[in-house]
């Protein structure tokens, strides 16, 4: 399997390279990644020590931003290294002042991951939730370098957990220690022969809990609400704009505020087929005031603004479960307002719990959209399901402080193993 394994990397590589031509996000990933051991050498002074964070996107980078920004804090004499595998994460958080290197993660051989631990030679290791990667973590744990995995989730029909899954199995058994999301994922481990674990909960949470009273206010979107209820919808695919559009067809006196997950030209020219007498956010200026006051959507065609946008909506709407699965609800629901989203969301605990508790709503169809929007035009019944939301992230928040309380224990009884061995010597 070990062979499978390898053949499929490098076989992934080639086929990013055949579409380098064709595909945006192809020719990032080839181009981020050619000569990434020259430049490391150049750049890594390999004198200091270092803690390596792994982060797959954007996405996980928010979600373990609070244990990022908590260790920066917290181990002074090391330098941080943050590697990404996908560009929406490394081509927007290249220059982030919370690491002091940032390089694309090399596709996992067991060359590159002898090399590139030969520089980094981290002091321990840290991924958050997903990407499992044979030699970077065979190699660590062949170094006895811990590695720790943060924010971790597990579900029965994972690979790991399969008749066919020994292989990747064996990759969990490298890491030093999780700290998961649910119960669930502890039992799971557990019946696998995996004991080194322990429910800390999601560091999303304590990412999100402190968006409201940090919130960048932006006098553009203030002009084009007025004084109109506002659904501030986030992360929207095409199939989450159709569905919108239709809803919005009955609601003249709302205001829409799109920001869709992808902003690149052919995608907003289908939204404003969608909508033709919608605004631009980068052209506000150029508008007249009438003309802002007269449109009622605003599509964002930015990237980085959503998580105080959502302060401006008494609901919000969020893209991508009418696809692979929704994208974060968490930064919508601690703003105190119901958070709607597709039928895909089972993957995603935060989600299950918000229609649990009654403050998320799934809906399949347009249909259901607008069942579950009629029903929140009652103020009463719309505040008691956003009160639900904003409860709910403050319940879950703290992940951070168990994950830096343990670093700490292990990083105490580290330093007295080398003592004692210094002694000893």
């Amino acid at each position: 399997m070990r062979l499978l394994y390898s053949i499929g990397i490098v076989l992934y590589g080639l086929l990013l390279r055949i579409l380098t031509p064709f595909h945006a996000k192809a020719r990032l990933m080839v181009k981020g990644r050619k000569d990434w051991y020259s430049k490391m050498k150049q750049t890594v002074d390999t004198s200091q020590k270092h803690i390596w964070f792994h982060f797959a996107s954007l996405g996980e980078f928010e979600q373990g931003r609070p244990v990022l920004e908590a260790v920066k804090n917290n181990y002074l004499d090391h330098k941080i290294i943050v590697t990404f595998y996908s560009p929406s994460g490394y081509e927007i958080r290249k220059n982030t002042d919370l690491a002091d290197y940032v390089f694309y993660l090399p596709y996992d051989t067991a060359k590159n991951a002898r090399l590139f631990l030969d520089l980094v030679n981290p002091s321990f290791v840290l991924f958050t939730k997903y990407e499992y990667w044979y030699y970077f973590f065979e190699g660590l744990h062949k170094r006895s370098i811990p590695l720790y995995l943060i924010s971790a989730i597990f579900r029965p029909e994972q690979i790991f957990f399969q008749a066919y899954g020994t292989f990747f199995l064996k990759i969990l058994s490298y890491v030093t220690y999780f700290f998961v999301q649910n119960e669930e994922s502890v039992r799971l481990l557990k019946e696998f022969g995996i004991r080194n674990a322990s429910l800390a909960g999601d560091t999303r949470f304590d990412r999100v809990v402190n968006l409201p009273k940090n919130r960048v206010m932006i006098p553009e979107i203030a002009q084009f609400i007025g004084d109109s209820p506002v659904l501030v919808a986030g992360s929207t695919w095409p199939e989450d704009e159709q569905i919108l559009q239709e809803l919005f067809q009955g609601y003249a006196n709302y205001k829409l505020i799109l920001a869709p997950h992808e902003i690149n030209e052919s995608h907003l020219t289908s939204i404003f087929n969608l909508w033709p007498t919608a605004l631009r956010f980068s052209k506000m200026a150029t508008y007249s005031a009438t003309g802002v006051a007269e449109s009622n959507v605003l599509v964002i065609d930015n990237i980085g603004m959503l998580s105080s946008l959502y302060g401006y909506g008494q609901m919000a709407y969020i893209g991508g479960g009418f696809g692979v699965g929704i994208h974060n609800t968490l930064e919508a629901a601690t703003y105190g307002i119901p958070v709607l989203f597709g039928p895909n969301f089972k993957k995603f605990q935060e989600a299950k719990d918000l229609v649990e508790n009654g403050s998320g709503f799934s809906i399949a169809n347009n249909k259901q959209l607008k069942n579950v929007f009629c029903r929140l035009q009652d103020q009463s019944a719309c505040q008691e399901a956003g009160k639900l939301a904003r409860a709910y992230v403050l319940q879950k928040a703290g992940a951070t402080q168990i994950i830096m309380k343990y670093l700490k224990g292990a990083s105490v009884n580290i330093k007295k193993s080398e003592e004692e061995s210094s002694d000893h010597d």
